[in-house]
């Protein structure tokens, strides 16, 4: 149990014993030293339904509170709120708890089986900075959730099926047919080879015959066109892959799970949806309406699950989908990473696939939204021509970028070191970034704040790791056996930080919400570093010496896999 579900379950029986059977008392940290490092809300309510004085009720809740394993002092301020004041002696044995579990004294969490949707690019054409926010947000969301003990499924919803795909499989024919024929020299760059296929689409009217063709060939199934399909497929996702690696993100070939993989399920549903009687023909199209969604003039928003020209649109695959995941998968929980713009979208698909039994109210489906990544001018981000940024470009600058501020900082390095943390220091401050804002808010991408050593970044971090670290490379040998001992205010409040990890874990699961996660580290490096200035280490000596090398321990190891779930690398030296 975390701490804070303990102390809430405390509470709760308080309550019940001081006649408030039912109430829930709000347990959360107090937000200023003088308030102890919990403080109980709720009693005012209690108080009310029972028609008392606040002060009253709580000293009640005060008297019968069992807590006195866990808390040193317990006093009552303004019209009822209780202050929690932690048994140092408690705290030290949750560091010592934390110190012998794997888990660094996270619960694990009841088994369920999760899906993460995410990063989702097209085929058709390189990763950009677009791609950015779904890949690094729903990677950390799955991280976290493996480390909760759930079994995770990892989905890659790429866009690999429509008409375009026509239009490309026969123009890699004829490039395999040309002079050059070399279909991965052709490939190496998706953007450039997209706009010739859409150049000579547009200007030759034997091509352009010929591409519709293709598409009827490929969406019927046609073995030579599948297997150009295919290879252009194959030699796409290289790319996505090359930018995964580089990323340090947790999707493989095995996670991709394309919009093709349902094209054949897709008259299934529409029948199916049509014998349930959802669906209403308009214009010539299969719709189903909502009255849960409205326009402003209070008419009910359709859905196009089928187009006038038979044509299947994204709420057809994805209702599939949903169904696949509860037949097939059995899922608990589905979590869809896309931007905010498509939450209308995912309501309308949540909403039919309950109605449709594709989905029964026990599987959780959420839309994980996020905003939009600004450039400094605050518009969506783009080239100073004012095109797309490729992801891959983007991280390669970032890793420049870092190699000349490990050079500057740390220039007796081999290039080869200074390479290889400026990859690690680039790419975490590229995550770090992003996943410290809250998803669901638009942010300004700056270089200069990212790749700061000082303040909430990644490089922050990451050298108060190294930092941490490096007092263990100092010829000082951590005693297994010793005890913790918690007399300085420094080293009380470094442990109550500590004791904290699991419910910072437990929220970023439940909520979605890495930029917690974020808020979390940066909080304890900063204790740390208070605590490293105000009680000596390596000058002490003794228990005293052991006591506080246990302290710089757990740091370090709650540091590493809060880190990692966020898919940012450390390093011993910086």
């Amino acid at each position: 149990m975390t701490l804070l579900q303990l102390l809430t379950q405390r509470f709760e029986a308080a309550l019940a014993a001081a006649g408030a059977p039912g109430a829930q008392p709000l347990v959360q940290p107090a937000g200023k030293p003088e308030f102890g490092d919990y403080q109980v809300n709720g009693v005012m309510a209690a108080a009310k339904q029972l028609k008392m004085n606040p002060r009253e009720l709580a000293q009640k809740v005060v008297d019968h509170a069992q807590v006195s394993d866990l808390v040193a002092k317990l006093d009552i301020a303004g019209p009822g709120f209780i202050n929690l004041h932690l048994d140092p002696a408690y705290l030290a044995r949750r560091v010592e708890q934390a110190l012998a579990d794997p888990k660094l004294g996270v619960p694990p969490q009841p088994k369920r089986k999760v899906m993460v949707e995410y990063s989702s690019p097209n085929v058709a054409k390189e990763m950009h900075v677009g791609h950015l926010r779904s890949t690094i947000i729903g990677d950390a969301l799955a991280r976290v959730q493996a480390f909760l003990g759930h079994e995770v499924l990892r989905a890659n919803h790429v866009g690999d099926w429509g008409t375009q795909f026509g239009m490309l499989t026969a123009y890699l024919l004829e490039v395999k047919q040309g002079a050059a024929g070399d279909a991965d020299m052709a490939l190496n760059d998706l953007e450039e080879f997209y706009r010739q296929a859409k150049t000579h689409f547009d200007a030759d009217a034997a091509f352009a015959t010929r591409a519709r063709e293709y598409v009827v060939k490929l969406q019927s199934g046609d073995p030579e066109v599948l297997a150009l399909w295919r290879q252009f497929v194959d030699i796409s996702l290289s790319h996505c892959e090359a930018v995964y690696r580089k990323l340090n993100v947790q999707l493989g070939r095995d996670d991709v799970r394309g919009e093709s993989t349902y094209n054949d399920d897709l008259p299934v549903v529409v029948n199916d949806l049509r014998q349930q009687g959802l669906l209403t023909e308009d214009q010539g199209a299969q719709v189903v309406f909502l009255d849960e969604f409205k326009n402003k003039e209070g008419e009910a928003l359709a859905c196009i699950i089928q187009k006038s020209d038979g044509g299947y649109l994204y709420a057809t695959t994805d209702l599939s989908a949903v169904r696949y995941r509860h037949n097939t998968l059995n899922l608990d929980r589905v979590m869809y990473v896309v931007d905010a713009r498509q939450g209308l979208h995912f309501q309308q698909i949540f909403t039919i696939a309950r109605k449709a039994g594709y989905a029964p109210e026990n599987m959780v489906l959420e839309h994980v939204a996020f905003g939009t990544m600004m450039g400094e001018d605050g518009k969506p981000f783009k080239t100073r021509s004012g095109g797309t940024v490729k992801l891959v470009e983007l991280l390669d600058e970032a890793e420049e970028r870092a190699y000349q501020l490990v050079t500057d900082k740390n220039p007796a390095l081999s290039e080869a070191t200074r390479r290889q943390i400026a990859g690690k220091v680039g790419i975490g401050a590229v995550k770090y970034a992003d996943l410290s804002k809250h998803r669901t808010s638009d942010y300004i991408f700056s270089w200069d704040s990212m790749l700061a050593f000082e303040g909430n970044t990644a490089p922050y971090l990451q050298y108060a790791y190294t930092r941490i670290r490096s007092i263990f490379g100092k010829g000082v040998a951590l005693d297994a056996n010793a005890a913790i001992i918690l007399t300085e205010p420094a080293e009380r409040a470094l442990a109550l930080q500590l004791a904290q990890f699991a419910d910072a874990v437990y929220t970023v699961a439940r909520d979605a919400v890495p930029h917690l996660m974020c808020l979390y580290l940066y909080q304890l490096a900063t204790q740390f570093m208070r605590f490293y200035e105000a009680c000596p280490v390596l000058k002490s000596e003794g228990s005293v010496q052991q006591s506080r090398l246990k302290l710089c321990d757990l740091t370090a190891k709650v540091m590493e896999a809060g880190l990692d779930m966020l898919g940012i690398e450390v390093m011993e030296a910086m």
